[in-house]
């Protein structure tokens, strides 16, 4: 199994207001999945990814991606494995204001041992014309796929994705998760994608529901259907 979640339990808060977040998340995830997390606000569904990306750390339980455990790690060591096998896509963009859109991908590709080819990059993500403006030049869409492309120069194994689509309008969204598709066939990345969004769970592998801190449904989408074909 290629990513494995165990038992995995969080709490923020002590006393009157500790609130338990994740309650025992069991999870497993193929190598090239496209896993889509869906739930209300306050699912624990952005706590769980923050998790899996080495962003928090769970009060107990173990995740495992090739078999490594994350808790086995020292700081140093979880620092590495964040960088070889982890991409982040967030609902802000996070660019930096004063590089250009090429060198804000070249950042992504400073922290790989095998970063993808820049230039090639920048053409799967429709940038190459734009490759020398600043972000404050281009549309919500175009610095989104920026930071798509940051995420994926690296190579990374996992692309994780909180939000993609958040923050942009309907025709942007679809063309956002058209890239994502494109990503997880072209360069084979196991994509993790938490969303409110129900409609986009139609373009998963596999779809998990949680509901106050635990998964209420996981299962393999036999129906699945193409990005560019979601609609709601």
């Amino acid at each position: 199994m290629f990513l494995e979640l165990n038992s995995i339990t969080k709490h923020f808060g002590e006393g009157e207001s500790r609130v338990e977040v994740l309650r025992g998340i069991d999870l497993s995830v193929e190598k090239g999945e496209i896993c889509v997390m869906l739930g209300p606000s306050g699912s624990g569904k952005s706590t769980l990814l923050n998790i899996i990306g080495g962003i928090d750390s769970a009060d107990t339980g173990y995740i495992a991606i090739n078999g490594e455990k994350t808790a086995d790690m020292n700081e140093k060591e979880l620092t590495r494995y964040r960088r070889k096998h982890l991409g982040y896509i967030f609902q802000q963009y996070n660019l930096i204001p004063n590089l250009n859109i090429k060198e804000n991908i070249e950042v992504g590709a400073y922290l790989s041992d095998s970063p993808l080819e820049v230039d090639d990059i920048l053409k799967t993500l429709g940038l190459y014309e734009h490759r020398h403006k600043l972000p404050n030049q281009l549309s919500g869409g175009q610095q989104q796929r920026t930071a798509i492309g940051r995420a994926i120069v690296k190579n990374p194994d996992i692309l994780l994705c909180d939000e993609p689509t958040g923050a942009l309008d309907y025709n942007t969204s679809k063309e956002i998760l058209k890239l994502i598709a494109e990503i997880n066939e072209k360069y084979g990345s196991t994509v993790i994608m938490v969303t409110h969004n129900d409609a986009i769970k139609n373009m998963a592998d596999r779809v998990v529901k949680l509901r106050d801190g635990v998964i209420r449904k996981n299962y393999v989408n036999e129906t699945k259907i193409a990005a560019a074909d979601l609609e709601w």
